[in-house]
This record gives C-alpha cells, sequence and structure tokens, in this order.
C-alpha cells in the first residue's frame, strides 16, 4: 500500500496521485494539515530523509518565519515541521519501510516500479 501525504490543492501531488492510479496501485492520500498525525510520523520522515531534504524553504511559510522560528530548523526541526505542516516538502510517500520525499525521476521509478 501506498500513502501519500500532501496537500489537497498541491500540483505534485495530484501527479502523483494520477500516477499512481493510473498504474492501478493501491494507494491512500492523507492530507498533512488536516489527518495527518505529524507527532508520530516526522520524526521518522526526519530519520529517513534528513532535515535538509524535508525542510522546504522555498514556501511562503518559511519566508514568513521569524529568524529564531528559523533557528529551529537546526535545533529542533521536528517540531517545526508539527507547527507548521506547510513546510513539509511535498508528496511524502510511504511505502512499507521506505520514504520517499518529493516527485523526482528517481523517486517515480521507485514508487511505479521503473524509471519514469
Amino acid at each position: 500500500m501506498i500513502t501519500v501525504y500532501g496537500l489537497k490543492n498541491c500540483d505534485t501531488c495530484k501527479k502523483v496521485l494520477k500516477a499512481v492510479a493510473g498504474q492501478n496501485l493501491a494507494h491512500v492520500f492523507v492530507d498533512i494539515r488536516a489527518e495527518a498525525d505529524l507527532s508520530a510520523k516526522v520524526p521518522g520522515w526526519l530519520n529517513a530523509a534528513g532535515s535538509k531534504f524535508l525542510l522546504n524553504t522555498r514556501s511562503t511559510t518559511w519566508r514568513n518565519l521569524s529568524d529564531d522560528d528559523k533557528a529551529q530548523a537546526e535545533t529542533a526541526p521536528a517540531s517545526l515541521l508539527i507547527a507548521n505542516p506547510t513546510l513539509i516538502k511535498r508528496p511524502v510517500i510511504e511505502m512499507g519501510d521506505d520514504i520517499h520525499v518529493g516527485w523526482t525521476t528517481s523517486v517515480q521509478g521507485d514508487v511505479l516500479g521503473a524509471s519514469a
């Protein structure tokens, strides 16, 4: 089972869902703002991907953070991401024990089973 964590209005998340459905792969979508248990998920995602890769520093949310909050990205990234779900780079895709962040060609190959 593939679990896609993202935002309903995220274009990249929509592409992932369309591609996964097109391959008839069993999947579910979880909205990171409304449905995800981020307290349980974020620490594992950070261990798998690292804060540099999971933290979306190109987002409007990041640009609007105070310098103190941005400093928290180095010292306590989990609490920063849990408090600000839109800082999580999307989508986060769970496939069993495997965690993928984003929708790069490499991730597409891993998720869809062939190079995209």
